[in-house]
């Protein structure tokens, strides 16, 4: 007898009466993907994908709130098929974002998504007016296998910081700890594994979904929270990078939106940002747009130096965004007996200062041994310009903290 191919309806109906006949158990259930609802989704990656056996999602793509000892043990960190030597700074797709939608004067509960894709209203005020704004922070696995999130308690509070400016419905700071750590639960199998230096960048992303045409503020908001498992944002980890001054541009408007994390505010850095890498420079640094004489911040992270005193410095301006990245390195300066600074530097001190590095949750600390600005040329740290060594120790720090190297002594993780 010829065997007969099942397609199209066919197929996806005797899948569906498999599983129907297969026990509930935590071992084997329900495919990781939502049901095939149209073409665009059978040709979609995400679709496409096979399903673990060790899978608890609901039929419609949504997880469960709690996950199962046996789902769970299948998700240790680094068990996902990825090159985690080479991962670069990157999107990947992962299992799952997590989505919550303010509506009729409530958050929802939220629901663990496969499906890449948003369906959104044409009309909505992220689009139209602006009305978007997001963070950056990390999750990293530690030896003994757990899974730590790294400070983000601060990226709930400097979300709704974002969203009070913008006057946006702010998600709730305890209920925004908690999903990250459900999202990243989800996504274990994506951090990348202890020893490897990368981590699961996750991208929380807020934004009005609801319709207008007169500029109000949306009726609606939508938050997603997407995990990204990366490595270095720079080629080269903790090498020092050269920095273009860029005078013919302005970052943000006094009294603007600086400080606050904006979307906006890096769509308009993406021209002299594009500028400055044609000219071989990885990194712009803005100054003030008052007066163009005083450094405020590089491109998408913080400055911070150590100055001819010995002292770690950094700007002090409404107009530049208070990094989480750049609150860690203040706090360990200071246990390591540095003076603290946090003041205005004009553009003609950079000169004598003796390190100059880049800080943020994507960068983290990258040294800047060279500051181009207009005619001039900038070495920073000596002839060698090599990486300076306070600026060496204050990332061995960190760094060594985030992935449970050194005590935690300033409760900064968070356990999944």
């Amino acid at each position: 007898m010829a065997r007969r191919r099942l397609h199209g309806p066919a197929l996806h109906s005797s899948v569906f009466l498999l599983f129907s006949l297969l026990p509930t158990s935590s071992a084997f259930l329900t495919p990781c993907r939502p049901a095939l609802q149209s073409q665009h989704q059978l040709s979609h990656p995400a679709a496409l994908s096979t399903p673990s056996p060790f899978c608890d999602r609901q039929h419609d793509g949504r997880l469960p709130l709690s996950l199962s000892a046996t789902t769970m043990a299948h998700r240790a960190p680094g068990t996902a098929n990825l090159d985690w030597a080479n991962l670069g700074f990157e999107f990947r797709q992962t299992r799952s974002h997590i989505k919550f939608v303010w509506k009729n004067g409530e958050w929802s509960e939220g629901e663990l998504v496969a499906d890449p894709y948003v369906k959104v209203h044409i009309a909505n005020t992220g689009l139209h007016y602006g009305q978007a704004i997001f963070e950056g922070l990390k999750a990293f696995a530690w030896q003994d296998g757990s899974i730590r999130i790294f400070r983000p308690q601060e990226n709930a509070k400097r979300l709704r910081m974002s969203a009070e400016r913008l006057l946006m419905t702010a998600f709730p700071e305890d209920k925004f700890v908690e999903a990250v750590r459900r999202v990243v639960a989800d996504n274990a199998d994506y951090v990348p594994p202890f020893g490897t230096g990368g981590s699961l960048y996750i991208r929380p992303l807020l934004f009005g979904s609801g319709p207008r045409i007169g500029l109000n503020p949306s009726d609606e908001y939508t938050l997603l929270i997407m995990p990204i498992p990366v490595g270095d944002y720079y080629k080269g980890g903790l090498s020092p990078v050269s920095a273009l001054v860029i005078d013919d541009y302005d970052r943000a408007a006094p009294r603007g939106v600086g400080h606050v994390k904006v979307a906006g505010n890096y769509a308009a850095d993406l021209l002299p940002n594009l500028l400055g890498k044609k000219k071989g420079y990885p990194i712009g640094l803005y100054l003030d747009a008052k007066t163009n004489s005083f450094v405020e911040e590089f491109s998408t992270s913080n400055f911070v130096a150590i100055d001819s005193s010995g002292a770690f410095v950094t700007p002090r301006s409404p107009t530049v965004l208070p990094s989480i990245t750049n609150k860690s390195l203040m706090d360990l300066a200071r246990d390591e007996g540095l003076a603290v600074q946090e003041r205005a530097i004009p553009i003609t001190e950079v000169k004598t200062l003796r390190e100059v590095a880049a800080c943020g949750t994507a960068v983290v600390v990258t040294p800047v041994n060279r500051v181009v600005y207009r005619d001039e040329v900038i070495k920073i740290g000596g002839e060698d310009g090599g990486t300076g060594p306070v600026t060496a120790k204050l990332y061995s720090r960190v760094r060594a903290i985030q992935q449970g190297e050194a005590e935690d002594k300033f409760s900064w993780t968070v356990k999944v």
